[in-house]
């Protein structure tokens, strides 16, 4: 079983090696054109707007790079440009707008299960911050000047897939400079703090090119079979686990445990195919442990044949023949020692008179408190079998004698002998 369980774990490691090797391409750089429009930050005089921009005149550049991590999350480093002129009803003026800037990215089309119903279309969100710089153009007030200012910005971006390796995006990012000191034309300055004052919108277009040997980049993906792959092998691994389990047994009688009706048989003992020893009297005694017992102690119905052979069975108690022996600790009596304790409920139902005293006893394993308890408990635990066995109550006394060093504490068979209660007929 275990050489079918390591099989079967090295195909699944396998399986999922190579998953990985086929997974993804991670990198991606881009090219685009874009138009650009500030929002606000012109020059005014009064309530009147003395400077407006051109959407269509702003013609500019950019350039990208991306890395995604994974299927749903990557970083971009990029950097564009562009041109903003005036506008309808505006003064003259011309500035170069320049960004670079970092940003996290989001795949929105797989978080969202895109994937699901479209491998053509896809749209990413991003977000970050960067640095911006306003070169102000001639015949303005700050002719030459450079602006730099930190900005934050945000933007989402539409794709279209062409190929496995070529996507179209479309974007559209809202960015704002946090401490830009002249207006986009160039004609004043302000002093004071203009914060998100000077805010403008980009609008591109361009091609993202996916770089690697896999298939596929992780923009378009389809994790799903994978998910459904790995729960698979997440079943299959536990169905596999609750084998291994089923498969064990416990008291080697040939029989597993699941199927195992008596998963405590004691070792050697013949057992039918549910794992029960074989009992053909049905006296709760094994018929080996039985026979071997016959051998050492008389039987109930041959007590005046020992007698008569100079044996009694009240001298065979009182000796030590007539034990019951206990699993490690434990107050639960080993399956054999059963036909002891029936044996002095038949002697006890056979002498009304008689009394007898339960005295236990323990290894030396553990310390003295402890196993005194255990001894205690050991005889008390005969002694209950023993009333309701029909043995009276009144006719029992039982104690703990602590532990018996009587045998060699290194030999786990010899300490076996000293977990056991004793009997003394009255």
């Amino acid at each position: 079983m275990k050489k079918i369980t390591f099989l079967l774990s090295c195909i699944l490691a396998s399986s999922m090696i190579q998953a990985q090797e086929t997974e993804y391409n991670h990198w991606s750089i881009e090219a685009g054109v874009n138009m650009s429009e500030p929002g606000t930050g012109y020059s005014e005089d009064g309530a009147t707007a003395l400077y407006n921009s051109s959407l269509t005149g702003s013609i500019g550049g950019e350039l990208g790079v991306r890395y995604m991590i994974n299927e749903k999350f990557g970083f971009k480093l990029g950097g564009m440009y562009s041109q903003i002129t005036e506008g309808d009803n505006s003064l003259p003026f011309e500035t170069t707008y320049y960004r670079a800037n970092l940003e996290g990215v989001v795949n929105v089309g797989s978080i969202l299960g895109f994937r699901e119903w479209t491998q053509r279309f896809n749209l990413l969100g991003h977000a970050g911050a960067g640095v911006a710089n306003i070169k102000l153009g001639e015949d303005v007030t700050f002719a030459d000047e450079d602006d730099f200012s930190a900005m934050l910005m945000v933007g989402i971006t539409p794709q279209i897939r062409i190929s496995d390796h070529i996507a179209f995006y479309a974007d559209m990012t809202l960015s704002g400079n946090l401490s830009q000191t002249y207006t986009w034309d160039g004609n004043r300055a302000d002093n004071g703090d203009r914060y998100f004052d000077g805010n403008i919108a980009t609008f591109s277009a361009g091609i993202q090119i996916y770089l690697g040997k896999k298939e596929k980049h992780a923009d378009w993906v389809d994790m799903t079979t994978r998910k459904e792959l790995t729960q698979e092998i997440d079943s299959l691994s536990n169905r596999i686990a609750e084998i291994e389990t089923n498969m064990i047994d416990s008291d080697q009688d040939g029989v597993p445990n699941y199927l195992d009706r008596e998963p405590n048989t004691m070792n050697g003992v013949a057992t039918d195919t549910k794992g029960v020893a074989v009992d053909k009297n049905n006296n709760g005694v094994p018929d080996e442990i039985e026979g071997s017992l016959d051998k050492r102690y008389a039987k109930a119905n041959s007590t005046n044949g020992a007698a008569n052979a100079g044996l009694n069975v009240k001298t065979l108690i009182n000796e030590g023949y007539v034990n019951v022996y206990f699993e490690f600790n434990s107050t639960k009596p080993e399956t054999y020692s059963y036909e002891a304790i029936n044996y002095l409920v038949k002697y006890m139902n056979n002498n009304p008179s008689a009394q007898a005293e339960l005295i236990g006893y323990a290894d030396e394993i553990g310390n003295a408190t402890y196993n005194m308890q255990l001894s205690e408990k050991r005889a008390k635990k005969v002694h209950d079998i023993l009333v309701a066995s029909g043995v009276s109550e009144d006719r029992l006394e039982h104690r703990g004698e602590g532990i018996d060093d009587s045998v060699d504490k290194s030999s786990k068979e010899a300490r076996q002998l000293v977990r056991r209660v004793t009997f003394r007929l009255k």
